[in-house]
């Protein structure tokens, strides 16, 4: 028989009348519950004729009103679900499919997952109006007793089904139930090092601890008896047509000594366009004073790395002690410099000076809003309190100043893997340097507006870190650190940081809870569906506590995002697919528009804009490429492994409507939502 929903456990919430039960035959029966009579629908059940007429009116009455206010909601539903399908289609129809992925290992093992899930739920809709609806102890008793005794099947779906409950009981629910404690475990484990990293900085920030100068404050002003070394500044770009101008007015715009700062434009672009643009703007800085040079490789091997070491092998860097080194969208503040160099003073054994980063875009769209909070808790968290702490850190690969001996000490920029800045901070740590990161030095840059350049960059920043640790696992061994900055480094730096956290995200809610929604008895504790990822996103949100109205979308997009991060880490750690592929993040280039309006508007003079001739012919090149901008054809894309599990998890959600888990259905349909939603490139901007 098929049993009424109960959404919470089977307790009532509200009050009704008896259940009628109509019988017309002992093997079919209907079930039906009429709701208790509200005051407003004045319905008294009195003695006498004429109340009784006079209920039976009003009955009548109160009947037509809910069945036109069900058939106004009902209207409701059907427009917004048309307008949806009107959207999905539109989608389709001008989207492209993300080829570069339809056809990996990773989407086919989706993919199995997703038939296995649609052909279970035929077989559960069809048990469910059969009215068999096995989910305790004692009924699958007596399916055992079906399949073992063959004269009491009486067709071959009874029999089907029979086989599949026996498989499910004996054999997948064991296997689902050990892999959902396993990530259980897990997230208690990287619950515990989130909680313990969320009270350093509340320890940092009560006692108002960060690092300090040993000969005291800097002062700013002081133009003659500072601290001045000569120093490095690197800025490595490709095709960065968007931000070149930005990235060259605010390094040439830096507050040191002109006789000891030289400028390297590192520029690996293979567009003739933009390589001359690139060189124009270096000359109109070079004619105006600046210590600039231009760079551009004729073997253009190793990505950024290589682009670094072949910098590196100049002649003239034995002439310099510090390298900063900055990407092509960020913008460093005319005193960067002043602020961070004298830390390296009288500390031998500093190597790295790390700088956080803060976001000109940060609320151009939900996108960017949610990128905010995983990178404040990175910076505000993770790089402050390590660095305080354990005097080490990832290096961010931008907005960071080196000292050049650390380097070269250490084995120079390889190009291994594609987090070279990781690369080169975890070798440096095991050759005893130290690093020091400021939160209070700020440098403004860009995030990824388009889920496409997100998903990309995400790629590269979970696939490089596993081929690290293949690498250099060796060498963490074998070195003379302590026994605990070995355990540091690999469970905490690499496996608990960088591969559990994608592994139980996405194996826990984007596989187990579909799954245990066919096999009942592996069926995962409500608090397991709820606790779990609140607790995760309140921690992450808490060092941006103006982002708490973002909370449940956030939660909703980081287990969409576990995808992209689980298959990157997967990809890194064995070198499969494109592990060491590496794209240029795009950038929308709005911050340097925006500097460069500001500048000819009010301020004509020579500062962060661009160079002082021809302001006027620059804003109308601003406008007129702002323009061009906004008549540039744009597309999204179509993502196969987020529309495969969104297909998976919506199924799942339909199956749980039949066990009527309240908790469950909730969250695999918002999830599944969520799925469909980043699938089809509806989140963030589109790309060009």
């Amino acid at each position: 028989m098929a049993p009424p929903f109960s959404w919470w456990g089977g307790k009532e919430t509200q009050r009704g009348t008896p259940v009628v039960v109509k019988m017309e035959n002992p093997n079919n029966w209907s079930m039906v519950e009429l709701e208790t009579p509200s005051e407003d629908d004045s319905f008294l059940l009195t003695k006498g004729e004429k109340v009784k007429n006079k209920n039976a009116k009003q009955l009548t009455w109160v009947l037509l009103l809910k069945a036109h206010k069900a058939a106004g909601c009902l209207t409701s539903i059907a427009s917004a679900l048309f307008s949806f399908g009107s959207v999905i289609r539109r989608r389709v129809a001008t989207g492209k499919t993300d080829s570069s992925t339809s056809n990996s290992w990773f989407y086919s093992c989706i993919k199995v997952f997703v038939w296995f899930s649609l052909i279970l739920l035929g077989f559960e809709i069809a048990a469910y109006y059969k009215g068999w609806h096995f989910n305790t102890y004692d009924l699958h008793i007596q399916h055992l007793y079906t399949l073992a005794n063959p004269l009491a099947v009486k067709g071959v779906f009874d029999l089907l089904y029979s086989i599949w409950v026996v498989l499910r009981v004996e054999y997948f629910a064991p296997i689902i139930r050990s892999l959902a404690n396993v990530c259980i475990v897990l997230f208690f484990i990287q619950s515990l090092d989130r909680l313990i990293l969320c009270l350093g900085c509340l320890w940092i920030r009560i006692w108002k601890i960060k690092p300090v100068l040993k000969d005291g404050p800097v002062d700013l002003e002081d133009g003659d008896g500072g601290y001045y070394p000569m120093v490095l500044v690197q800025i490595p770009m490709c095709n960065e047509k968007e931000v070149y101008q930005q990235a060259i007015a605010a390094m040439s715009s830096l507050e040191w000594p002109k006789s000891k700062l030289l400028i390297q434009i590192l520029d690996d672009s293979d567009d003739s366009t933009t390589q001359m643009l690139i060189k124009e703007e270096v000359h109109k800085w070079q004619k105006d004073g600046v210590n600039i040079v231009y760079r551009h490789r004729v073997i253009r091997e190793g990505y950024k790395a290589g682009n670094l070491k072949s910098a590196m092998n100049c002649s003239y860097v034995k002439d310099y002690e510090f390298v900063a080194i900055f990407d092509a969208d960020f913008q460093p503040s005319p005193d960067f410099l002043k602020r961070t160099v004298p830390y390296f003073k009288d500390n031998e054994d500093i190597g790295l000076v790390q700088a956080r980063w803060s976001f000109v875009n940060k609320e151009e769209n939900l996108l960017t809003r949610l990128q905010q909070i995983n990178l404040a808790f990175h910076f505000e968290v993770e790089q402050q309190v390590n660095g305080i702490f354990l005097n080490f850190f990832g290096f961010n690969g931008t907005a960071g100043v080196w000292r050049i001996k650390a380097l070269e000490g250490s084995g120079g920029w390889l190009e291994r893997t594609t987090v070279e800045d990781m690369d080169i901070a975890v070798r440096a740590h095991l050759h005893g340097w130290k690093f020091i990161f400021l939160n209070d030095v700020e440098c403004q840059c860009e995030v990824p507006e388009s889920y496409e350049a997100y998903r990309k960059q995400q790629h590269r920043w979970h696939s490089g870190p596993m081929q690290l640790f293949r690498l250099c696992f060796p060498a963490i061994v074998e070195s003379n650190i302590s026994i605990w900055k070995k355990g540091n480094l690999i469970f905490l730096f690499f496996l608990l940081r960088k591969l559990i956290l994608p592994f139980y995200s996405f194996t826990l809610f984007c596989i187990i809870l579909p799954m245990t929604m066919f096999v009942p008895e592996a069926t995962l504790p409500t608090w397991v569906v709820s606790y779990i990822p609140a607790t995760m996103s309140f921690l992450n949100i808490l060092p941006s506590p103006k982002s708490f109205p973002f909370i449940v979308p956030y939660l909703l997009f980081e287990n969409t995002m576990s995808v992209t991060k689980f298959n990157a880490m997967i990809s890194g750690l064995f070198q499969l697919g494109s592990s060491y592929e590496w794209i240029v993040t795009k950038k929308s280039g709005r911050s340097s528009e925006g500097d460069l309006y500001l500048l000819v508007d009010e301020k004509p003079k020579h500062q962060r804009g661009t160079s002082e001739p021809n302001l006027g012919d620059l804003k109308e090149e601003i406008k007129q490429k702002a323009r061009k901008s906004s008549r540039k054809k744009k597309h999204n894309r179509i993502y196969t492994k987020e529309l495969a599990l969104a297909f998976l998890l919506l199924t799942a959600a339909v199956r749980s409507l039949l066990s009527a888990q309240g908790i469950h259905f909730y969250f695999l349909l918002f999830q599944g939502i969520s799925f469909l939603l980043v699938g089809l490139d509806l989140i963030g901007e589109q790309v060009d």
